[in-house]
């Protein structure tokens, strides 16, 4: 057999053991074989040093060409295995992507968002604007411009969060009302004013109906001409349509607040089913917010004639109007952060409160 004949023969072998590699470890036994540091093609080459140069001349291009050749079926044959493989694995491995996919944990708008949004909807379609203000206040703005003379005992019943004296020994305060807001805006714009004011409020109280930071809408209106039958109306259409019923009763109690001059405790008459309130029936009456005619004194301290000007304020507490209208019973459970009650008790953040197709 001549030298030529030998590679031919090798040749042959080799191509056919990696024919009959099943997998890429075998196929990679059969490349060392041949081609590795000690395969019997590399061993071959190295022998091209004791050959003659006639011998060298033709054993040199045809040992590098099996080398070529074989290398070739080797990349080959794995590139086939890779396929076959990954033909398997699509195979044996689907996903059924017509399942549903497994559910994710949603997110949900708190009660109390939800309360402030209802209310901003309704007082909006009343011509009312939102106003806001910092929580924490000097005292003119929280006491006295609102007709609490200092060391007045009215200032007692707010039960008041201080700050420490400031470099020029005033103690400023986390504001006990949204009251604030209304003096602000009265004396920063030109009647007539008619504004709304929600927010954050403190106050040092804690038990299932009251809590020391809990949230306030108060509103306001200032004009040339404006009294207590303006004020009524208002409040009854917002009644009705926060509760989402016709059948509002109400009636106003005498009551004192500094800042107004007539004031007044409104009720409205509720009856109990099971749980619930049922607003708007019954022979039973609730105080749910406290209102009057503008003191004339606040007038006049925010820069405004009261001779000339006149109007009405009223406030009442978002966390109560929430657990009347959505049955939560314990006002803390509002601030405790616990995710079943918010699961149970939240709203869908995709369906905003307005006045076409429903606040809730």
């Amino acid at each position: 057999m001549t030298d030529t004949a030998a590679l031919e023969t090798l040749e042959q072998d080799v191509l056919a053991q990696i024919a009959a590699a099943n997998d890429e470890a075998g196929l990679d036994a059969v490349r060392v074989g041949a081609l590795g540091k000690k395969g019997s093609v590399s061993l071959m080459m190295r022998g091209l040093g004791k050959m003659t140069p006639e011998e060298r001349q033709v054993m040199g291009p045809a040992l590098n060409g099996l080398k070529d050749r074989l290398g070739a079926a080797v990349d080959a044959r794995k590139a086939m295995l890779e396929a076959a493989a990954l033909d398997a694995a699509l195979a044996s491995e689907t996903i059924d992507v017509t399942l549903p996919v497994r559910p994710e944990p949603k997110g949900s708008i708190h009660p109390i968002t939800q309360v402030m949004e209802e209310l901003a909807v309704i007082f909006a379609d009343m011509g009312f604007a939102v106003a806001e203000g910092s929580d924490v206040e000097d005292d003119f703005h929280n006491f006295t411009a609102l007709n609490f003379p200092e060391g007045h005992p009215a200032r007692d019943t707010q039960d008041t969060f201080f700050m420490q004296p400031d470099a020029e020994g005033q103690r400023k305060v986390l504001r006990t009302h949204t009251s604030p807001v209304q003096i602000r805006t009265m004396m920063s714009q030109t009647p007539p004013i008619r504004i709304i004011a929600p927010g954050r409020v403190y106050r040092c109280d804690w038990d299932q109906t009251h809590t020391p930071m809990f949230h306030q809408v108060e509103g306001l209106v200032i004009d040339k001409e404006t009294h207590m039958g303006h004020l009524k109306g208002v409040l009854e259409d917002f009644l009705a349509a926060f509760f989402e019923t016709d059948q509002v009763e109400t009636r106003f109690r005498p009551h004192h607040f500094p800042f107004t001059e007539p004031s007044a405790e409104m009720d409205v008459r509720y009856e109990r089913v099971g749980q619930a309130v049922k607003i708007g029936s019954g022979e039973e009456w609730m105080e749910i917010l406290g209102c009057g005619m503008v003191h004339p004194n606040v007038i006049r301290n925010c820069g405004l004639d009261p001779d000339e000007y006149q109007g009405f304020a009223f406030g009442v507490g978002v966390d109560r109007l929430a657990m009347l209208k959505y049955g939560a019973p314990d006002l803390r459970d509002f601030f405790n952060s616990d995710q079943r009650w918010l699961g149970h008790y939240g709203f869908s953040p995709l369906l905003q409160a307005n006045m076409a197709t429903g606040l809730s």
